[in-house]
């Protein structure tokens, strides 16, 4: 009940949301970065080598639903956390109360990723639903590795962009990743008292670069993809 209660506290409160905003935000941008260079032996001509990737992933077995229940929940309370928020602050402006459009830390001032944080974070929530219905539990074929079955995932992507409105599609999401990224990785370190004043510039460059770099290797997969098929 003790633990119950804790828990209520952190999401009800404004304190508590703030940390776990910036805790759920830093573990998905980790798992975002191992994410891309797993995906990027995509580019590797040979298709047994992301599919031994695919598999090793696949041999944890019981561990592997943990840690993907693990990671829904992450991605849930993220979401429910960012929601919340956008409600109060869209609940406080009917109400007539004054919103800063300066935050702490020096660099944050509202701009086009901030302002776009809740449509861009819906955007990304549905797609992650697509692209596990169709890479998590897509209907990819068998191969063989190291004598053992496996998922052809590989071909499974190479199918998925051929298809130059899914390479269209998952170009533009990314696009939208920058933007969330951009902004995120900012306000979660600043959630976590990381943006020190002295710290502030840096940390606000490093954020742009991390999320521009990460939305560039995850777009030029698709269109690299499709450019070798045509």
């Amino acid at each position: 009940m003790e633990s119950q209660s804790k828990l209520i506290v952190a999401l009800t409160s404004q304190v508590g949301r703030k940390y776990l905003t910036g805790i759920t935000g830093v573990l998905l941008v980790i798992f975002i970065i191992g994410h891309l260079l797993g995906n990027l032996q995509l580019l590797d001509s040979d298709p047994e080598r992301f599919n031994a990737y695919a598999k090793s992933l696949h041999d944890f077995g019981l561990l592997l639903y943990i840690i993907e229940i693990a990671l829904a929940g992450v991605i849930l309370l993220h979401a429910f956390i960012g929601i919340a928020i956008f409600m109060r602050k869209l609940k406080a402006r009917k109400h007539g109360y004054k919103v800063s459009g300066q935050k702490q830390g020096g660099n944050g001032k509202q701009s086009l990723a901030s302002r776009s944080m809740i449509y861009t974070g819906i955007v990304l929530l549905i797609f992650l639903v697509v692209h596990i219905a169709q890479f998590r539990f897509g209907p990819a074929k068998e191969t063989v590795i190291n004598n053992e079955p496996a998922m052809d995932l590989h071909a499974l992507v190479m199918e998925t962009f051929s298809n130059i409105w899914w390479v269209i599609f998952y170009v533009g999401v990314m696009v939208l990743i920058g933007f969330h990224l951009r902004h995120g990785i900012w306000s979660a370190l600043q959630s976590l008292g990381a943006m020190k004043p002295r710290w502030s510039k840096a940390i606000h460059g490093a954020a742009l670069i991390i999320g521009l770099l990460l939305a560039i290797g995850f777009l030029v997969l698709p269109i690299i993809i499709y450019v070798r098929q045509v």
